[in-house]
């Protein structure tokens, strides 16, 4: 019997979370990846030379803190399934940058793509954002990284765009449901990035029904080019599979050979996966699929059982629509330096407010964020949060790349906060140093 053999090595990480669940029958439940565990077993994924599997370990309070702020603190929020999940991202990307594998997926949930900075409670399933911890971990142990995040989930990435808004070293690519008719309501191609990094956050907001077809366009024609211009060493794929055309929640028609191929595309160095309901009849076809191309097999016969070529073809407006937005959006790229000049021109800071609703647990934020523009690195930036629950902190965030003006800003900021606030916090990443008081 002749042995099958990957083109590339791949790492695969699963973590079910047996004991973690929104409630029993919710969509966000172990089944999700229970059903592909046996798809996997069953079509003898273990077998083949060069995917080699392995356990996830717990991140720690600190690697979430190196992201988050937890109200009050990381233990008041988190189970112990959030922190192997977000091990589990941490032990497949390692294995990555070690050379043990040239790839790696990790299955692992709960999710997290929609987990932000301030963390009062969960929303969109999400509490911590799984690749975010990931990063950071990793930008820590390997030193400085130019990193592509890639969200294919198919609800907008607000959570990671939240973390990665004013990092220029972190190109951020959401392609999603258009928001005006999905959860969460964001996700527009005007939301740009913060003046530090003003045109590295990228949205793709396509419309309901848009299938293989429209996906696969997106990425040749605008994720591609704007990936072999910006020259990241790392790309990450957050993975979202909830616009699989059988998902519970979502209006799209995406199939497993267009996920397959999609990764075949955008050959990233691992993915990790956020969404995906359709627990029997899409997510076991669809991360087969996805290992496959990752570990540079043939995916060609991963076909669901009740796929129709007819039933799915993309509607010919949904085509031209989407290859005139796809022209805009790399039109802003190409010009984001004097778009970035005429949006910020003869400000020293940036402020916004904004509303964050945390929809598992029902609890409203209302966010003061002020950014520092600096013309020496991409500058203080502070969030005074208040909830509907009471408690009012202030988060002072001092960039990776931070001078040292304004590492010596943050601390007196820090230092000088009001006891009017219930919690006050320093995230220090030049340090990787984080206060709390």
């Amino acid at each position: 019997m002749r042995t099958i053999k990957a083109k590339n090595k791949l790492g695969l990480v699963f973590f079910p979370a047996f004991d973690w669940a929104i409630h029993p029958t919710h969509s966000e439940r172990e089944e999700r990846l229970l059903y592909t565990q046996d798809q996997v077993f069953e079509e003898g994924i273990e077998d083949i030379a060069g995917i080699r599997f392995y356990n996830p370990v717990m991140a720690t309070e600190k690697d979430v803190s190196r992201v988050h702020f937890c109200v009050p603190d990381v233990p008041s929020r988190l189970t112990q399934s959030h922190l192997v999940a977000a091990g589990g991202a941490i032990v497949a990307l390692q294995k990555v940058m070690e050379k043990e594998v040239d790839k790696a997926f990790a299955l692992v949930r709960p999710p997290g793509h929609h987990a932000q900075r301030i963390v009062h409670g969960s929303r969109g399933f999400c509490t911590i954002n799984t690749e975010a911890i990931m990063l950071e971990k990793i930008r820590q142990m390997y030193g400085p990284l130019r990193v592509a995040i890639v969200d294919t989930d198919c609800h907008h990435g607000d959570g990671t765009q939240d973390i990665y808004w004013n990092d220029p070293d972190t190109l951020f690519i959401s392609i999603h449901q258009d928001g005006r008719t999905l959860y969460p309501g964001s996700g527009f191609v005007e939301e740009f990035g913060g003046p530090g990094a003003y045109g590295y956050n990228i949205n793709i907001p396509l419309p309901p029904e848009t299938g293989d077809e429209g996906y696969l366009y997106v990425i040749d024609n605008l994720v591609l080019p704007i990936l072999a211009e910006y020259k990241p060493d790392l790309i990450i794929n957050s993975a979202g599979q909830d616009n699989h055309y059988s998902d519970p929640l979502t209006r799209m028609n995406f199939t497993a050979q267009g996920y397959a191929k999609l990764n075949d595309k955008l050959n990233p160095h691992v993915a990790v996966l956020e969404g995906g309901y359709s627990i029997e009849g899409g997510l076991p076809y669809v991360n087969v699929g996805i290992i496959l191309a990752l570990a540079g097999l043939d995916y060609s016969h991963v076909v669901e059982p009740d796929y129709r070529e007819e039933r799915f073809r993309q509607p010919k407006e949904i085509t031209e629509y989407i290859a005139r937005l796809c022209e805009v959006i790399y039109t802003y790229w190409k010009e984001r330096d004097r778009l970035k000049e005429e949006h910020y021109k003869g400000l020293d800071h940036f402020e916004r407010t904004r509303r964050v609703y945390y929809d598992t647990d029902g609890i409203l934020e209302n966010q003061a964020e002020r950014f520092k523009i600096c013309p020496h690195c991409s500058g203080v930036n502070t969030i005074d949060s208040r909830s509907d629950q009471g408690a009012q902190i202030l988060a002072v965030i001092i960039p990776r790349d931070a001078c040292p003006d304004c590492v010596d800003e943050g601390y007196k900021v820090y230092r000088e906060a009001t006891s009017r606030y219930s919690k006050i916090y320093l995230q220090d990443r030049v340090n990787d140093c984080f206060l709390a008081k």
